[in-house]
C-alpha cells in the first residue's frame, strides 16, 4: 500500500535527433559511467533528462574494470547487472592478486612467484561476500561497461543522450540553471533551462564554473597505462586476474602491474591485458613506442623480440582530493568530479555510482513534490565522508607493497637483493623465517582485496535518518570484516526469503518512494499508520513471513517493529516495536528524513582528510 494514489509518470516520449529541447528537469554533464547511470536512473522514474557530453561515444581504453556488490545492487536496479553477469567470466578462479618477480624469463629469479592473496570474494572470502549481498562481484573493463550503460541510457532517455556537445556557461537563477552548450560540430550555442544539474564530467570544466575547491595531494605518483595485445601463455601463474611485479633492479618500488582484459580469457590466456607501468620504468623518449614495449618487456621477463601490440596508452597521476562541497546552489557534482581516488582498492568508478543511486531517488522526490529541496542537502552530508574514507583507504592501500620489497630485502643495492633471493628460496631457517615475513606483508593487502568492510559496510553518519543512539557494530576501522545491522544509516541486511526461492529482503525495497519493512502479522497496523500519517512520499508497507527465521535473526527488532528503509536500500529509521501512536512517530520520522536531516556538530570528513595527509606523506613515489 502507498501513502499516496499518485501514479508513476511515464516513460520518456523519444526526441529526435534534430529536435533540441529548451528545458530540462535535469541537465547532465558528462557522458561516463556515472553521468550515463545517473541518466537511466532518473529516466526509469519518468524524470525529463538530458544529458551532453563533450566527446563521441567510442569508448578507447579499460580504465577501472571491478564493481563490488553494492554497486552491482545499483546496476540491478537500472536493468544492466545481467548484462555485466553475462559478459564477464562465469568461472571464480580469476579473483585473486598474486606478487612475482618478472612473468617469465630466462634468470634464476625471474618467474618467481612471491605471494598471493585472495581477492574480490573469492576463496575463502567467498561465503562472507555471499553472506552480505544477493549480487556477487563482477569484473568488466570500463571499454566494455561503457557502451553497454551507454546502450542502456539510450534506451531509457531516448534522444536525450547527447555526444560533442560542451557545456560552456552555467547562470544559475532562482528557480533553475541556465546551462549554455556548445555543438562542437556546428559551433551553435544552445541554452537550456534546467531546474537541476548533474556534474560527472570528471571537474573538467564543471571545476572552473563552479568555482568548487577540491582538497587533498594531487601529482603523487606518475603512471603510465598501457592496453596491449600479447601472448603470456608461458607465465606459469594460470588463474589470477592481477599481477604486481617487484624486482632488485626496482628496489622498493614497484615496477608495475597487469590485469588480464580477456574477451575471451581472464587469465595468462587473455587476448588483451592493461599494463601499468611506474613512469621510472621508462628508459629514453616517453613518446617513443620502442621504449614503452621494452619497459613492458622488462618488467615482465620477455624477449626483446616478443610481440606486442598496442592499442591505447594513457598518463596519469595519482590524486587523492574530495571537494569541499558536492553542491553549488543547482548544480550537484557526482563520481571525479566530486572526488579523485587513488585506484588502488578499486573503489572510484564504484563509489561514483554510489553517487548516482543516492542522488537520483532523491532527485526525484524533490521534483515529483515528494520532498523539499533541502532533502538534496543530505547527499553531501552522506556522500561526503564516505569517499573521504574511500579516498584515504585507497591511499593507504598504495602504501601497502614497499613493506613486500623490504621484508624481500630489496634496497637501492640490487645486487644485495638477489642475494636476499638467494636466501628466500633457500631450504633453511633463515629461508622460513623471510618467506613467513613475506607472507605476512603480502597478507595485508587484504585491506585492499578482502575490504568487505568498506565494500558493503560504508554508511551514513548524518542525512536522510534518523538516528536511534546505537553504537556502530565492530570496529568501524577494519576495512575487512563486515557487520550486518539494521542500524539508521546502514545497509539493509541481506537474507534470502524462506520459501520465496531466489528473493532477497532486498527485492521488497521499492524504487519509488520509501518501504516500511515489517512482519506479516504487524502489516495491518503499519499500513493504518501509513495511511494515518499522511505526507507526499509514497510509502509502500512490504511484508516477510513470521516465521522466516532468517530475516527474525537479521532484522534486529521485534516482529511488531519495523524498518524505514531508501530506495538505496539504506534504513532511514527504525522502530524496534510497534509504538503507542505508530502514525506520529513515523510522521515524525517523515519529517526527519525529508528534510535531510540533522547536520552534525563537526565535520565527519575532516578524520579522512588526515588520514589522506598522513598517507600522501609516506607514499613510495
Amino acid at each position: 500500500m502507498s501513502a499516496s494514489e499518485k501514479s508513476p509518470r511515464a516513460p520518456l516520449s523519444p526526441l529526435g535527433d534534430d529536435e533540441w529541447p529548451v528545458s530540462t528537469e535535469v541537465l547532465i554533464m558528462g557522458g561516463g559511467p556515472v553521468g550515463l547511470s545517473c541518466a537511466i536512473l532518473l529516466a526509469q522514474r519518468g524524470i525529463d533528462v538530458l544529458l551532453v557530453e563533450r566527446r563521441d561515444f567510442v569508448f578507447r581504453f579499460p580504465r577501472a574494470h571491478l564493481l563490488n556488490p553494492r554497486t552491482m545492487e545499483a546496476f540491478h536496479d537500472m536493468r544492466v547487472a545481467d548484462d555485466i553477469y553475462a559478459a564477464t567470466p562465469t568461472h571464480d578462479r580469476w579473483r585473486k592478486a598474486v606478487w612475482y618477480t618478472t612473468a617469465t624469463g630466462p634468470g634464476r629469479f625471474d618467474g618467481l612467484k612471491i605471494g598471493e592473496v585472495p581477492a574480490w570474494g573469492g576463496g575463502p572470502d567467498a561465503e562472507r561476500y555471499r553472506a552480505s549481498s544477493p549480487r556477487a562481484f563482477a569484473n568488466m573493463p570500463q571499454l566494455r561497461l561503457d557502451p553497454l550503460i551507454h546502450r542502456h541510457a539510450l534506451a531509457a532517455a531516448p534522444g536525450r543522450i547527447r555526444s560533442r556537445q560542451e557545456v560552456v556557461d552555467i547562470v544559475q537563477e532562482a528557480d533553475a540553471a541556465v546551462v549554455s552548450v556548445r555543438d562542437l560540430e556546428s559551433g551553435v550555442v544552445r541554452t537550456v533551462r534546467a531546474q537541476y544539474v548533474i556534474a560527472a564530467d570528471g571537474g573538467r570544466d564543471s571545476a572552473a564554473m563552479l568555482g568548487v575547491e577540491m582538497e587533498g595531494p594531487r601529482d603523487m605518483r606518475e603512471v603510465v597505462n598501457y592496453h596491449v595485445s600479447m601472448d603470456l601463455s608461458a607465465w606459469s601463474e594460470p588463474d589470477a586476474l592481477l599481477g604486481h611485479f617487484m624486482h632488485p633492479a626496482g628496489g622498493a618500488r614497484r615496477r608495475g602491474t597487469i590485469q588480464a582484459l580477456g574477451p575471451t580469457h581472464y587469465n595468462r590466456d587473455a587476448e588483451e591485458w592493461l599494463v601499468s607501468v611506474a613512469a621510472w620504468m621508462v628508459e629514453g623518449d616517453p613518446d617513443d613506442e620502442a621504449a614503452l614495449f621494452a619497459s613492458i618487456r622488462r618488467m615482465l621477463g620477455l624477449a626483446e623480440d616478443h610481440e606486442i601490440t598496442m592499442h591505447s596508452m594513457t598518463r596519469w597521476s595519482y590524486d587523492a582530493l574530495v571537494a569541499k562541497s558536492f553542491r553549488a546552489g543547482r548544480v550537484l557534482l557526482a563520481g571525479d568530479a566530486a572526488h579523485k581516488h587513488p585506484p588502488t582498492g578499486g573503489l572510484g568508478l564504484n563509489s561514483g555510482i554510489q553517487d548516482a543511486q543516492n542522488l537520483c531517488w532523491k532527485l526525484a522526490a524533490v521534483l515529483d513534490g515528494q520532498a523539499p529541496d533541502a532533502l538534496l542537502d543530505s547527499y553531501e552530508a552522506e556522500r561526503r565522508p564516505t569517499v573521504a574514507w574511500y579516498t584515504a583507504h585507497s591511499l593507504e592501500n598504495a602504501n601497502r607493497h614497499p613493506p613486500i620489497a623490504e621484508a624481500l630485502g630489496f634496497t637501492d643495492d640490487e645486487a644485495e637483493g638477489f642475494r636476499s633471493l638467494e636466501v628466500f628460496v633457500s631450504d633453511t631457517p633463515e629461508g622460513d623465517a623471510m618467506r613467513a615475513r613475506v607472507a605476512a606483508e603480502v597478507g595485508h593487502n587484504a585491506h585492499d582485496y578482502s575490504q568487505l568492510g568498506v565494500e558493503a559496510g560504508y554508511h551514513y553518519w548524518a542525512g536522510a535518518l534518523v538516528p536511534d543512539g546505537t553504537p556502530v557494530p565492530g570496529d568501524p576501522s577494519d576495512p575487512v570484516t563486515f557487520h550486518a545491522t539494521s542500524r539508521p544509516g546502514h545497509h539493509l541486511p541481506h537474507v534470502w526469503l524462506a520459501g520465496r526461492d531466489g528473493v532477497s529482503v532486498h527485492d521488497l525495497i521499492a524504487q519509488t518512494g520509501l518501504t516500511l519493512l515489517t512482519s506479516a502479522s504487524s502489516a495491518p497496523s503499519w499500513t493504518a499508520a501509513v495511511e494515518a500519517a499522511g505526507g507526499r512520499m509514497p510509502i509502500t508497507v512490504a511484508a516477510v513471513a513470521d516465521d522466516d527465521a532468517g530475516w527474525a535473526a537479521a532484522r534486529q527488532i521485534e516482529g511488531d517493529g519495523a524498518l524505514l528503509v531508501r530506495p538505496d536500500r539504506k534504513v532511514a529509521w527504525r522502530s524496534p516495536h510497534l509504538p503507542k501512536d505508530p502514525a506520529g512517530a513515523l510522521a515524525a520520522a517523515l519529517e526527519t528524513v525529508l528534510r535531510g536531516g540533522d547536520a552534525p556538530a563537526d565535520d565527519p570528513a575532516e578524520p579522512y582528510l588526515r588520514r589522506i595527509r598522513a598517507a600522501a606523506d609516506v607514499l613510495v613515489r
